[in-house]
């Protein structure tokens, strides 16, 4: 008859109930929930059951021995008492993991010491030699937890945590454990809509925890085939031929090569997670089964069927973000729900209570479940039949996509004649539309300015929703081509920072040149769209000279100047990221010898220690800046006197310097400006599709005086 054992397995806080209907669903029928974890009983397959099919739970421990452990000798004493020769070899490593509630030995670093020494002690004794302890990755590992003094030793089965599906996991910032993302979806039915062929979509996936654990679901693939080994494999009761019976039955029952027919949809806005997330669907073997994307929320539909079932795993406010960005993005969850997924069935984890008021829907029901020693709620809701309308109504977004087509009507003939296919298409148009709309070839960049307290966030979030959805429609561009970034009160060089870690670079065209432009990690994109005739100037005028490129930022103007024939380009920053840009600009389009240079300076400090002078200098210094190398500050409208007088001193007698700046209330001091003119040329430098916001910058000639 075969022995029958007492096992544990810890799970999340919340999914007690739900790893003990899994368990019984394994045949096991006395399975108990406790806190944090579900007792039962069984033969040795019971135990291995759990380690190859368990979706839910951390770990499966096998009790050998319980007894009263009120002091650190009786703790000793007690593990003393397993034969542990029984167990594992001297020539194994093992670790030993303690906890304890109520009990007398609150040190867990002290309780796993004692419960190591009693068990090396023993194996001293009877071997003459010891086996070694092994923290990361040792043969066997063993749970010693005291609760109200009383000791329960056990040996994990698992091994490493049963959440590890596979060793090659790709993390993201706060991705979920995959045992909670898949107790989630078995508590939110997704077996029983995945029977129906109903879909799955996450919204927001990360690196794809819950699209992968669905698709392992919709697959009947037991966690364990993808799992290297378990902790078993190596105690000296392991049975292998039971471990390759259950082996067997799971790779029979594995349709990850033939899928059933249900569609899983991943999106998110980084394009990084979604290589990330891709990465562990190959992994996880389901590439066949889950679709994943880049999408701004707000534009993320089901793509493939529908109704069917979401669950969206938003930040809390505990790791990422801050209370008022998460505020406006829970109120946008709210929207894409309410707009674009209509009769569907949609979960929320959050595990702040105050953001998850910020969605506006009414919860049909709400579950407590601990993401780590994170309380969340998992709040249900039932989506509306149809569309819900909002305060701006569809009118809004029908209004910005007029506009949209106007606008493009009325640039389409200079945009064929002059080639342009990067340009600005709306820019701030309607004055409750505050956004700007720059087209990249197949892409959109959108951008919002900061919102002025005046404005209640909800109208102006559901304004920012119509204007995205109009472009997007109007203009026939793919979701995951669509960038969104809000603008808040920044200076100096923090207005072009960054806001992402993406490191996603797109080629696009200008003047017969390429230059790389990154929508996803600044709040501008390395390529000034309205000084394309600014820098049409600079290639006509560079041939033959040595050009200055001073606060260059991504070095466009150097490309044009090289392409001009120049005979040098020198390009200063002080950003080491924008250099790097810079010289790969000139790199894809050819130029890349000794003549042109990159260097990394304050401007503000670099021209008194230069001794060159140069024919042509472009100078498009931010409006206002921060000079930590001389201790002082850049206001363009104070200090452009001096700066012009000062940077004269590296120009040529015949040279010229092409001046620029975004201030719009900028008034040019010739007056103190020493042996120079200045003539305005702004208007032969803001293009057409600009024309509705001709103080976007404004631009002069600067010359030295003849004598």
């Amino acid at each position: 008859m075969s022995a029958v054992y007492t096992y544990f397995a810890p799970c999340p806080l919340g999914l007690e109930a739900v790893l003990a209907e899994e368990l019984n669903g394994l045949g096991i029928e006395d399975a108990a929930p406790a806190r944090a974890g579900v007792s039962f009983t069984g033969p040795l397959e019971a135990g291995y059951k759990v380690c190859f099919w368990s979706r839910v739970a951390s770990r499966v421990l096998l009790q050998l021995l319980q007894f009263d452990s009120p002091t650190p000798e009786a703790l000793y004493e007690g593990v003393g008492q397993v034969k542990w020769y029984e167990h594992f070899r001297v020539d194994q490593t093992f670790s030993v993991g303690f906890n304890s509630t109520r009990s007398q030995i609150t040190h867990t670093n002290f309780g796993a010491l004692k419960s190591k020494d009693a068990i090396v002690d023993q194996f001293r004794s009877a071997y003459g030699s010891r086996p070694n302890v092994s923290r990361d990755n040792p043969a066997l590992r063993i749970d010693v937890h005291i609760e109200d003094d009383g000791a329960t030793v056990s040996l994990d089965l698992s091994g490493g945590s049963l959440h590890r599906r596979t060793g090659r996991r790709v993390s993201g910032s706060a991705p979920l454990k995959e045992n909670l993302a898949a107790g989630l979806l078995l508590m939110a039915d997704w077996p029983e809509y995945c029977a129906q062929g109903k879909p799955f979509l996450d919204p927001m996936c990360g690196v794809g925890s819950l699209p992968v654990e669905a698709a392992l679901i919709a697959c009947d693939t037991a966690p364990g085939l993808l799992r290297e080994s378990f902790g078993f494999e190596h105690w000296k009761g392991h049975d292998r031929l039971l471990l390759r019976s259950i082996r067997r039955d799971a790779a029979g029952r594995d349709r990850r090569t033939d899928p059933p027919q249900v569609a899983i949809e991943g999106f998110d806005v980084s394009r990084r997670a979604v290589d990330a997330a891709q990465q562990n669907v190959r992994d996880a073997g389901v590439q066949r089964l889950v679709a994943l994307d880049r999408s701004e929320l707000s534009l993320v539909e089901p793509t493939r069927g529908g109704p069917g079932l979401l669950m969206i795993n938003p930040p809390y406010g505990e790791r990422m973000g801050v209370e008022k960005e998460l505020r406006l993005l829970y109120r946008r969850i709210g929207m894409t729900l309410k707009g674009r997924f209509p009769e569907w069935r949609a979960h929320l984890l959050t595990g702040n209570s105050d953001l998850a008021k910020e969605v506006g829907l009414r919860s049909s029901a709400r579950r407590i479940v601990y993401n780590s020693t994170i309380e969340c709620r998992l709040l249900e809701y039932q989506m509306l039949p149809e569309k819900t309308p909002t305060e701006e109504g569809p009118g809004g977004q029908e209004m910005v996509a007029n506009r949209l087509t106007r606008n493009r009507r009325k640039l389409k003939s200079w945009l064929k004649r002059d080639g342009v296919t990067c340009y600005r298409i709306y820019d701030r148009d309607l004055p409750e539309y505050a956004v700007t709309i720059d087209r990249y070839e197949d892409w959109l960049y959108i951008r919002e300015d900061e919102r002025p307290d005046t404005i209640d966030p909800l109208k102006a979030e559901t304004r920012l929703h119509h204007a995205v959805m109009a472009a997007v429609d109007r203009l026939e561009v793919k979701p995951s081509d669509v960038f969104v970034r809000h603008r808040g009160r920044k200076r100096g060089s923090d207005q072009y920072g960054k806001v992402a870690e993406e490191g996603e670079k797109r080629q696009v065209q200008e003047g017969g040149l390429r230059f790389l432009v990154n929508p996803a990690d600044y709040l501008d994109t390395g390529l000034f769209l309205d000084h394309r005739w600014t820098r049409g100037i600079i290639r006509d005028m560079a041939k033959g000279k040595d050009f200055l490129n001073l606060f260059a930022y991504t070095g466009a103007a150097s490309v044009y100047a090289a392409c001009g024939g120049a005979k040098s380009t020198t390009t200063v920053d002080l950003s080491s990221k924008y250099l790097e840009w810079a010289k790969e600009n000139m790199t894809i389009n050819g130029f890349t010898g000794p003549e042109h240079t990159f260097l990394r300076f304050d401007v503000l400090q670099w021209w008194v220690k230069e001794r060159r002078t140069y024919d042509l200098i472009f100078l498009d210094p931010p409006t206002y800046s921060t000079s930590k190398a001389m201790n002082r500050t850049l206001d363009i409208q104070r200090d452009h006197p001096w700066l012009l007088n000062s940077v004269a001193q590296l120009l040529k007698p015949d040279g010229t310097i092409i001046f620029s700046n975004n201030f719009r209330r900028f008034k040019m001091e010739a007056e103190k400006l020493h042996k120079l003119s200045a003539k305005d040329i702004t208007g032969q430098t803001v293009p057409p599709d600009f024309s509705r916001n001709k103080r976007i910058h404004n631009c002069w000639l600067v010359t030295k005086l003849t004598e």
